[in-house]
């Protein structure tokens, strides 16, 4: 009864290689329509970090100004002034910088996010099959936040510490010589020693988060199967459970604390230890007249400004890092390969199907079961216009049929034909324009009863809307709602009953007009005034089309032109209603007496 935990931000962080930079550059192809604004903006920053670095120098001016030590001509007021320009320039540049950086962050960020989006709805059902859906979306979301993150703060960020390193450190190396040897051979090692203390009482902190969240689990698992929990007498069983549970998050609670209290000693003791004694150095040398105040308190900001741009560093170049990560795995999504091209043309058959179809000694295995063959050397034929049933137990391989014909999937060996040619050589978008389906759970999307009618055919007018809902007996139903079409109808579909949601899926696909339809199991959980509603609507949809009905309830299927009864991805027998009922000891006749006989 352990809680799953989805790991983001504690994820090992990728080693860098010539290849992790290959693909994390290939990330700013989504940029390269904002490069100038990207170069731009990266200018602006410069320009703005060189101006802050300007604006630290001023403090101790003003000191040596106010004892009569000044470098330059100015007084107070003259620096009072160049103080107002500064600040109201780098107002100017900072605003302008931050709005082209997330121009270029919102924009190239939407590009990669409709990129995922239209990659992710090209893939085939079998990278579904191999991915969990929910953990799939979770990790693209948190990834392309990642690289948000780097373009609009991360990489602006990093570039903006490295400048003012480099620029506070000549300035210390030009004016205080002496003093800035001390503080590069001791200040940096410091801070970045608490940088990696401060990461691992980070890593201490989450740690007891998810130990005292692993005891809430079993709080709100005891408290939700109570009854169990007594009925059983285990009373005694959780609270030791639970004592066990808390022992463990007071253990690592400890150990944090034990951290923390190291890490105020540290902060105490060694770096404001390292941090006077570079102020006292400084202090002796402006009682030499070596050095004016001015310049020491100007070496003073410097030097802090310099160790928050290390440690501010370290924190950005794990963040680069985390996005590189990210970047990996959005392109391992990018490089899938679809079975359809959404910004190419529809394609063209030709002509239209007329819905002959031909299974020829097929063989499948799913690509997540290879282990277990599914159809053993199947064959059939269907004609044009012709309506057949497959019926037997679950397992036996019916759904598999349909779902191959949809080209889900490619088959392990022999051949699948609609109108004497492969399935695999057609165009797969305009292939599949041909058929429709009319499944036992039907999913609706959380939009109006016209939307998902539409969805059939996307440009129908209300005319051919409404007469396709009139052939799916759904019109009398859409027609008593105060909103009529434009009623919503919940997500999935939940503000209508089963029966309703059923005749707005046949509307659909009478709407799209198909040559081949595809019946799966379409009344199986109606009840009978709603499947007499629906098999009505079931019957206009099926003229003039070649229909493959997957059916458990024998009594739909009696008027089929031939009833296919498969066993174990084989199909055992083939016939009519009539000349299956009538063969003795048969599996339809078998099936047809535990129906009917207990109807």
């Amino acid at each position: 009864m352990s809680r799953r935990k989805i790991k983001d931000d504690n994820e090992p962080l990728p080693k860098l290689t010539k290849e992790n930079w290959r693909q994390a550059f290939k990330i700013f192809d989504f940029v390269q329509p904002y490069k100038w604004t990207l170069v731009i903006g990266m200018f602006l920053l410069f320009l703005s970090s060189m101006v802050f670095m300007l604006f630290l120098t001023l403090p101790g001016e003003m000191v040596d100004i106010a004892q009569g030590k000044g470098k330059y001509d100015l007084d107070l007021k003259d620096i009072g002034l160049i103080l107002l320009v500064v600040l109201f320039a780098q107002g100017f540049i900072s605003y302008a910088r931050v709005l082209l950086f997330a121009r270029v962050s919102e924009k190239g960020i939407a590009d990669v996010r409709m990129a995922l989006y239209e990659k992710l709805v090209s893939l085939p059902i079998v990278f579904y099959e191999k991915n969990r859906v929910g953990e799939l979306i979770s990790r693209l979301t948190a990834d392309v936040e990642k690289l948000y993150n780097a373009f609009s703060i991360t990489l602006a960020e990093f570039t903006r510490q490295i400048i003012i390193l480099i620029a506070g450190i000549v300035f210390l190396a030009i004016s205080a010589p002496k003093l800035a040897l001390i503080m590069i051979a001791t200040f940096p090692v410091i801070v970045i020693f608490a940088m990696f203390f401060g990461r691992y009482i980070r890593k201490l902190s989450k740690e007891r988060q998810d130990r005292l969240a692993d005891s809430n689990v079993i709080l709100s698992e005891t408290s939700q199967t109570i009854s169990a929990v007594k009925s059983f007498t285990n009373e005694w069983f959780e609270y030791r459970r639970y004592r066990t549970a808390m022992e463990a998050t007071v253990k690592v609670a400890l150990k944090y604390a034990q951290a923390r209290a190291l890490f105020t000693v540290f902060i105490v003791s060694i770096l404001f230890g390292v941090l006077f004694f570079i102020i006292w150095q400084g202090a002796v040398m402006v009682q030499n007249g070596t050095m004016t105040a001015g310049n020491l308190i100007s070496f003073v900001v410097y030097t802090a400004t310099i160790g928050g741009a290390i440690a501010g560093l370290g924190n950005f170049y794990t963040d680069l890092l985390g996005a590189i990560g990210a970047t990996e795995r959005v392109r391992q999504i990018l490089d899938e390969v679809g079975e359809v091209d959404i910004k190419a043309s529809k394609g063209d058959l030709g002509k239209k199907i007329l819905g002959r179809i031909d299974y020829e000694n097929v063989h499948f295995r799913y690509p997540t079961r290879i282990d277990v063959p599914v159809l053993k050397g199947l064959s059939f034929q269907v004609e044009a216009g012709q309506k057949i049933a497959l019926v037997g137990s679950s397992g036996a391989g019916k759904s598999t049929i349909v779902q191959l014909l949809l080209k889900f999937y490619n088959i392990e060996s022999g051949g699948i034909k609609v109108d004497g040619k492969s399935i695999y050589e057609y165009n797969t978008t305009a292939y599949r324009q041909n058929i429709a389906i009319v499944p036992q759970e039907v999913i609706l999307f959380g939009g109006s009863i016209r939307e998902n009618i539409l969805y059939g055919k996307p440009n129908a007018s209300d005319q051919e809307i409404i007469e396709a809902a009139k052939q799916a007996n759904a019109w009398e139903f859409i027609s008593s709602f105060p909103e009529g079409l434009e009623t919503m109808v919940g997500e999935r579909g939940i503000k209508l009953s089963g029966g309703q949601r059923q005749r707005v899926a046949i509307a659909r696909a009478i709407l799209k007009n198909p040559a081949i339809l595809l019946l799966d199991e379409a009344t199986s959980s109606l009840d009978a005034e709603s499947e007499k509603l629906v098999q009505e609507a079931l019957n206009n949809l099926m003229k003039g089309r070649t229909s493959i009905i997957i059916a458990h309830r024998l009594a739909t299927i009696r008027e089929v032109d031939c009833i296919y009864v498969m066993d174990n991805g084989q199909i055992i027998e083939k016939g009519t209603h009539e000349e299956l009922a009538i063969k003795e000891n048969g599996a339809y006749n078998n099936l047809a007496k535990l129906q009917f006989d207990n109807a």
